[in-house]
């Protein structure tokens, strides 16, 4: 093969005598690295062909194992150019005309990135396997998207609500690089899929049947009422049969009257499923029937069970769009080891790509300076720039420029060196820069003021802006030299601040170009890439620090004085800051550590996260560790390890695995706080986005309520747009026409409803009542709608199992409050739906629902949990989504009214002080004195419930608008974003008139009043407690859960006593008869103070401050 010489690159023929020497220079290393060395024989089949042949042209190409894929494809490029083949071609176009693809097990993939040094490849590692000695790859001419694809894509941005293939705002290819990584998985997943199964999506629950179920059911037998055409037969099933067991059953009832039913004589059980009435849900699968969410239901309801029968959906409705793109491998992106990458011992004119670890100097950045686009009103004001580096919520270093006048361009032009040398960078760490100004009460320094000059130190400073730089990429490569980085307004006092803290560890930049603030920065910048090798092979040679002496002390046995001190650390709860010398004894005994989940996250939250030896440490011994993946799942340890505080990929993809174990009802569960956790991922592609991404394209119901989240979240947060957009975009390529087309349809009438609520809102602005003519008006627009176009039936976006048809206008209205809330009222579109009930939203256009799910999400959790100890509190969560920028849906809870009505109806705004008015509607409401009995004892547990919820949750003293009841007794709350927006009002108990709302028109419905007792009371306390202690045995769950919540959808809540809320709430730390004497305590307090909340409920009502009236007044 002759030799290729050329000027920019090496050659890539080695002389043999000169390997052999340099590999005795190299001895020190293992020999698998000076097997990496060597070169790599690849045939190029080219995309030009031999003009005699028409058989594709080649090239035989000895390939260094370090060079990068950009390196291969232009030595490639300049050996066909110098060989003069195919000139009109070849000098025609570069090398980046071109994409690399090889064959693997039928498919193509695509060597994608082009900083990859090539013996990371994946494909060398497949033909090693197959011990090949010759690769094969083809150079094919990059493909312009179809006519069809373009338009695809148009579909899903719509979708979407984003345009991912924009990337007007990036600073490098993350989010393309995404969007071709997450296609592996959705193949993976969609290769696996059941065609059947996802296409029915049977919703089953994994926990046992609680006691309280149990004991409605008869000798473990149920009757079903088996639907087909008008006619009907029911039949006994044992609760243990599986629905084929249950067609078998029905299908030896009907032998005689298969005529009378419809079914021919040639079928039998296998040619049909069952569906419940009604509703697109579907008893299949191989389950015990007692494990059906809807069978639960209608048990606890004390309902019939109505199925259909009928033929089994198409699955070739869920038909995929076939791809354009390649695969890419998950190689693609991480780097080499650190001995495949280091320039020690090597021939230095032949190594393209540098190892992070073997750079000794400490980091720095030079901070050029900032430009603002409209200078601050008080010009006496000072600014300075703070650098910080995080990795999570650790500081690992941090330094600030000096002070200066703040005018439209402040210049600093000086270095900042950070205390953190760049090898032990970890991937994760950003590079936190906040902009602050403050009055100038001391002389500003003269000159450039460098690393942490703090002079006007005594200023009172405010943070203005901020933006973070991840310092290593997505690739795992270091950053180097010039960023602009366009930066984010803090929100003002009065604007929403409500996700700033989850805001604020965004790696995005600011989109708004125009009128945002710009910071412009320096990094170091270097010959090669730099890259932060995956690992280091074999032992870490003479480990410095912490590592070095723990090697064996780490694995010393733990003394019987210091273990009890380990069990305490180990037992605090996760909001339980570790001191200095806590972190020390966790990280010393870490092999022991390992032997209890329990104590990951203390010990994980002890890592010196700044310190490579430590990290790699870490690493090995997450690696060596079964503990973890043999331990019961505790979801509260696996969410811990995926807030804010982690960011090491190896921890986090330990969490996600954890989680895999998780069944889909409880993904649905714990579904909104994961959504919100893919913000405390440092890169777009992680383990917990492929979790969702799999999940969702596995069961069409979870799929429903991730696109939901997703798209909320992309219209309202820019800090995370495209992060869930690229994540949506994945699950929409995967989950299937059927699915795209229900989604167009719940798009489409959203923004339908909310350009009539804008509407509405225009002409009645003013007015705080709802004039004839308001109504008049609307109906008149969703008449117009109804006849343009809107579609014919839809899923409810809250509730997928049901479809909603066209909507009865007559009894649709505008609801009299500030944001003019339409409350409309759909026909069910369900041909077997025996229900007559109309289906009842209400439509928001102006209230970001988030805080609402939020707090809706953690009640269903505390409902699970409750179920567990066989205790049915009634919780009605009633549904609510919210669909785009501060616009979603509630549902309308049939036959409820609010309190605040009951009481008004009665005696007008007296009713407030009556203390039997609740009672007497109840009576009023049920047909017979058992019916009334059921609904005292529903409300007794209801109550009960809610107290306990509200409580632990700080959701206090509310108001009678915001409690409702239904005519069955179950009493619910509502409106639960609003009063978190004010949280800082009444978190603390102090602040609180009483712990929850427990008056005086409640106690009479339990037959007592003033300090007496009676047996409901007595059953409403002994329901208290129990739910309490119940939800004590979950502190840390409850704990974790609460911590995310205030960290994504909640008002700036970051000071302590916000934070020891919920475990001053819960008791944490004391034992349970203390526990249960607290709660006693509190219900006593309500006791007394009944009063005080009549009193308020009173002014309530004389002075009309409706929060939405009459919201979901039937």
């Amino acid at each position: 093969m002759e030799q290729q010489v050329s000027d920019e690159e090496p050659q890539p023929v080695v002389l043999r005598e000169e390997i052999r020497r340099r590999r005795r220079k190299m001895k020190a290393f293992t020999s698998t690295f000076s097997v990496a060395m060597d070169q790599i024989a690849i045939e190029f089949i080219l995309p030009t062909t031999t003009k005699s042949s028409r058989s594709p042209d080649t090239l035989l190409l000895e390939v260094a194992g370090n060079w990068t894929v950009e390196q291969v494809k232009a030595q490639v490029w300049l050996r066909v150019v110098a060989t003069n083949l195919c000139p009109e071609f070849y000098q025609k176009y570069s090398s980046d005309h071109c994409i690399l693809l090889y064959q693997k097990k039928g498919n193509w993939c695509e060597i994608y990135d082009k900083h990859q040094v090539f013996q990371t490849l994946d494909c060398i590692r497949y033909w090693k396997a197959l011990k090949k000695d010759v690769g094969k790859i083809h150079l094919t001419c990059r493909p312009q998207p179809s006519e069809e694809s373009t338009q695809y894509q148009r579909y899903l941005n719509y979708l979407i609500g984003y345009d991912v293939t924009d990337v007007s705002n990036v600073h490098d290819d993350e989010l393309e690089f995404t969007r071709r990584k997450l296609l592996t998985p959705r193949k993976n997943e969609l290769s696996d899929r059941d065609p059947k199964l996802y296409s029915m999506d049977p919703w089953i629950t994994s926990k046992h049947l609680p006691e309280y179920l149990f004991t409605k059911v008869t000798n473990s037998h149920i009757l079903l009422v088996i639907h087909r055409n008008k006619a009907s037969q029911t039949i006994k099933v044992s609760i243990d049969d599986t629905p084929v067991q249950v067609l078998q059953t029905f299908f030896t009832k009907i032998s005689n009257k298969r005529a009378l039913l419809g079914v021919p004589e040639d079928v039998c059980e296998a040619d049909y499923v069952l569906r419940v009435c009604g509703r697109e849900e579907y008893i299949y699968g191989n389950h015990p029937v007692r494990d059906f969410h809807w069978v639960r239901q209608c048990l606890k309801n004390g309902e019939e069970i109505h199925l259909v029968l009928e033929s089994a959906p198409n699955p070739g409705q869920d038909l995929v769009q076939r791809e354009d793109w390649a695969q890419v491998d998950d190689c693609t992106g991480v780097a080499g080891t650190h001995e495949q990458l280091t320039i020690d011992e090597k021939d230095h004119e032949r190594v393209f790509t540098i190892s992070l670890w073997d750079c000794h100097r400490k980091f720095r950045v030079k901070v050029l300076g900032i430009d603002i686009p409209a200078l601050p009103r008080n010009p006496e004001l000072i600014v300075y720039v703070e650098a910080s580096i995080f990795h999570g919520q650790q500081l690992l270093a941090q330094e600030r420029t000096s002070s200066k006048a703040f005018t439209e361009e402040v210049l600093w032009n000086t270095w900042l060196e950070f205390n953190i040398r760049i090898r032990d960078l970890p991937k994760g760490a950003r590079l936190s820069l906040q902009v602050s100004c403050g009055k100038a009460q001391t002389q500003i320094s003269k000159g450039g003021g460098g690393s942490g000059s703090h002079d006007g130190s005594k200023t009172k400073s405010r943070l203005l802006y901020y933006v973070n730089l991840l310092l290593v990429d997505h690739r795992s490569l270091l950053r180097q030299g010039e960023f602009i980085l366009h930066m984010w307004k803090m929100p003002e006092k009065t604007e929403d601040n409500s996700s700033v803290n989850a805001d604020k560890l965004t790696s995005a930049t600011n989109p708004d170009k125009a009128s945002s603030m710009a910071i412009a920065i320096l990094l170091d910048k270097y010959c090669y890439p730099v890259a932060l090798p995956k690992s280091r092979e074999g032992k870490v040679a003479g480990g410095e620090g912490r590592e070095a002496e723990g090697g064996e002390r780490g694995q010393r046995e733990m003394p019987n004085h210091l273990r009890k001190q380990f069990e305490a650390i180990v037992e605090t709860d996760p909001l339980h800051p570790l001191s200095q010398e806590d972190k020390e004894l966790l990280w010393h005994f870490r092999e022991e550590c390992m032997r209890h989940p329990r104590a990951y996250p203390k010990l994980l939250g002890s890592v010196l996260w700044g310190r490579q030896e430590a990290v790699l440490a870490t690493h090995r011994l997450l690696e060596r560790s079964s503990v973890w993946d043999r331990s019961v799942l505790d979801v509260g340890l696996a969410m811990q390890l995926l807030d804010c505080h982690y960011s090491d990929a190896h921890v986090r993809s330990m969490a996600v695995r954890k989680l895999e174990t998780l069944g889909d009802d409880d993904v649905l569960r714990y579904l909104l706080q994961l959504v919100q956790a893919v913000k405390f991922e440092p890169y777009h592609d992680s383990a917990l986005a492929r979790f969702l991404l799999k999940r969702a394209l596995r069961s069409k119901r979870i799929g429903h309520f991730l696109f939901w989240f997703l798209r909320s979240e992309i219209a309202q947060s820019m800090h995370y747009q495209q992060r869930y957009a690229v994540l949506l975009e994945a699950y929409l390529r995967g989950c299937g026409e059927d699915m795209l087309q229900d989604f167009r349809r719940q798009v489409e009438i959203t923004e339908a409803l909310q350009k009539v609520t804008r509407e509405i809102k225009a002409m009645s602005a003013e007015k705080y009542d709802v004039s004839a003519q308001v109504v008049f008006q609307l109906r008149q627009k969703l008449e117009n709608l109804q006849t343009s176009g809107l579609p014919e039936s839809f899923r409810v976006p809250y509730d997928p199992g049901l479809r909603a048809g066209a909507l009865v206008v007559k009894q649709c209205k505008v609801m009299a409050s500030k944001k003019r809330p339409l409350w409309l009222q759909f026909k069910r579109a369900d041909p077997t739906t025996l229900s007559s009930d109309t289906i009842g939203v209400i439509f928001k256009d102006g209230d970001d629902l988030r805080q609402d799910m939020l707090i809706l999400q953690i009640l269903l959790i505390m409902e699970s949990i409750w179920e567990e100890e066989s205790l049915d509190l009634s919780l009605l969560p009633y549904g609510c989504i919210s669909t785009g920028n501060k616009i979603g849906m509630i549902e309308i809870v049939k036959d409820a009214t609010t309190i605040a009505n009951i009481q008004q109806s009665v005696v007008g705004s007296t009713g407030a002080f009556k203390d039997e008015i609740l009672n007497q509607w109840l009576r009023d409401k049920c047909v017979s004195e058992e019916k009334f009995q059921q609904a005292v004892e529903r409300f007794v547990f209801s109550c009960g419930g809610y107290c306990v919820a509200t409580y632990v949750l700080g959701v206090g003293d509310r108001h009678n608008d915001n409690i409702m009841i239904t005519e069955s007794g179950n009493l619910f709350h509502i409106d639960f974003g609003h009063i978190l927006g004010n949280y800082k009002s009444f978190l603390g108990i102090s602040k609180e008139r009483v712990p929850f709302v427990l008056t005086p028109d409640f106690l009479y419905v339990m037959g007592t009043s003033g300090k007496k007792s009676s047996p409901h009371f007595q059953k409403f306390q002994d329901v208290c407690v129990r739910a309490y202690l119940a939800l004590r045995h979950h502190t840390n769950l409850l704990v974790i859960l609460f911590s995310m919540m205030l960290m994504t959808g909640m008002p700036q809540l970051t000071s302590k006593e916000d934070i020891e809320y919920i475990r001053e709430a819960l008791t944490v730390g004391r034992p349970e008869e203390e526990a249960q004497r607290h709660l006693l305590d509190q219900i006593e307090i309500c006791r007394d103070k009944g009063w005080t909340v009549q009193f308020n409920w009173f002014l309530h009502l004389v002075l009309g401050i409706k929060q939405g009236g009459d919201k979901r007044s039937a």
